[in-house]
């Protein structure tokens, strides 16, 4: 087993974590994609005469905004006119930037605001200008603008109200899209017919460019009956806030304008490049876990449906690579990532993490018989360092684990009824805590398997 043997799995985990990490941190991303050479500015392999853009109008959003504009204000600053950032600590105003605070999931009346400065820095752009923007996971909740007939208390309410249904990002995207001045294309309209250019860290599934922050300079394909027909799937259409289906209504019934469309002649001064993604992620540990002599293997970077269930799937594949490990005598990492959701009904904390955790938990404790042959850890965590509205990122579990569990009495099935993940692992001392990451590219698992020394 090579360098495994002289390892604690928790150790091996983290080289891993660590590894995938920073594989997706901005200023990685944007050394690796975006050069200047003199009066050329060459973005994705794309090559832009500076000479022939009168300024460069900025803006940067998600939880990747304020590093991805660091990472690329230096290569711009000379022809850069205005800049606006989200995903600071507070709000300020240095020169030509202006920075506002990270809201998530819910927005704020500072999402309102920097969504205002972008919408009018939008409009105030011209034919020969370039409009950059640089786009995150958590981009939707940072920037903001509701159609005029939606206050900011009903987009939350909203937002919540769909999050707690177990809605997954594209059907909640469908809804927001729908009421908002500047998600789903509006803002790239706005910004016509400057030259547009996307600078992408991706946070969903397959990379749908609709779907990242809501799509505010790219085309949707969603419309006002898909918006309101996600809204009946989850029963909200009775409890939904009544502006919100005012203007859902009148868009339904062609009152209002759809959203940007393919093929919209706006869409021909628009590009876009994708720097970083879940893939990219999984790829770097990857690297590591066979440079550490683990025979790895990338289950998917596509993972979607409700954690609990999906956590039983992968239980059922660490038995069938646990015998692998015993017959072969060989280590296992088994990498896996993308984004599970949760349908909340008990009243306790968590995020979809740790819930696929717990979840596990309850897997193997059904099949310890099958688990007693070799060593084991399984983490799952939150790229961006936190998961749900917790503070921590996610959760780890081992054999050390299910001692604990047996020590302290606890009882795995009722956290999980009342959705209180999070403080099982507090008292279960699995609790994953990394802080703030500076990017997003969704969650990462990792299920390590090594034999047992004779």
């Amino acid at each position: 087993m090579g360098k495994v043997s002289g390892l604690k799995l928790t150790e091996i985990a983290d080289q891993i974590a660590q590894a995938a990490l920073n594989a997706v941190r901005p200023e990685r991303l944007v050394a690796e994609s975006v050069i200047r050479e003199g009066r050329s500015l060459i973005i994705g392999g794309q090559q832009l005469n500076l000479g022939y853009f009168e300024k460069i109008n900025l803006v940067s959003i998600g939880k990747a905004g304020k590093l991805l504009a660091e990472s690329l204000i230096p290569l711009i600053e000379d022809k850069l006119n205005l800049g606006v950032i989200t995903g600071s600590e507070s709000y300020q105003q240095s020169g030509i930037l202006y920075y506002y605070p990270a809201a998530h999931p819910l927005p704020d009346r500072w999402s309102v605001e920097a969504g205002q400065k972008a919408y009018e820095l939008a409009l105030s752009s011209g034919e020969k200008d370039l409009f950059l923007m640089l786009i995150s996971g958590g981009g939707s909740s940072h920037l903001c603008l509701p159609e005029k007939e939606v206050s900011l208390e009903e987009k939350r309410n909203l937002t919540e109200m769909l999050l707690k249904t177990g809605a997954d990002i594209k059907e909640l995207n469908t809804v927001r899209k729908h009421i908002s001045r500047i998600k789903g294309g509006r803002l790239a309209k706005a910004a016509w017919p400057a030259k547009i250019i996307n600078l992408v860290i991706s946070d969903v599934i397959g990379n749908d460019l609709e779907s990242i922050a809501s799509g505010p300079t790219w085309f949707d394909s969603t419309t006002f009956g898909d918006a309101i027909a996600v809204m009946e799937k989850y029963g909200l259409r009775d409890i939904c806030p009544s502006g919100v289906w005012k203007v859902l209504q009148e868009g339904y019934r062609g009152l209002r304008s759809e959203t940007l469309k393919k093929g919209d002649r706006v869409l021909d001064q628009v590009s876009s490049v994708i720097i970083g993604d879940n893939l990219k992620a999984i790829y770097a540990a990857k690297q590591v876990a066979r440079q550490l002599d683990l025979e790895t293997i990338v289950l998917t970077s596509e993972d979607s449906g409700e954690a609990r269930i999906v956590a039983a799937d992968y239980i059922k594949k660490m038995i069938d690579f646990g015998r692998k490990v015993q017959e072969q005598r060989r280590a296992f990492c088994l990498l896996a990532g993308g984004e599970l959701t949760v349908t909340v009904k008990g009243r306790g904390l968590g995020g979809r993490n740790t819930e696929f955790v717990l979840a596990g938990l309850i897997e193997i404790l059904k099949h310890q018989l099958e688990f007693q042959g070799f060593n084991w850890l399984v983490v799952s965590l939150a790229t961006d360092g936190r998961d749900g509205p917790t503070d921590s990122a996610g959760a780890w579990i081992s054999p050390e684990t299910l001692e604990r569990v047996r020590m302290k009495n606890l009882s795995p099935e009722k956290y999980l009824e009342n959705n209180d993940s999070y403080h099982f692992f507090k008292e279960a001392e699995g609790l994953l805590t990394t802080g703030p990451t500076g990017t997003n590219v969704m969650d990462l698992r990792f299920f390590l398997l090594v034999p047992r020394e004779s």
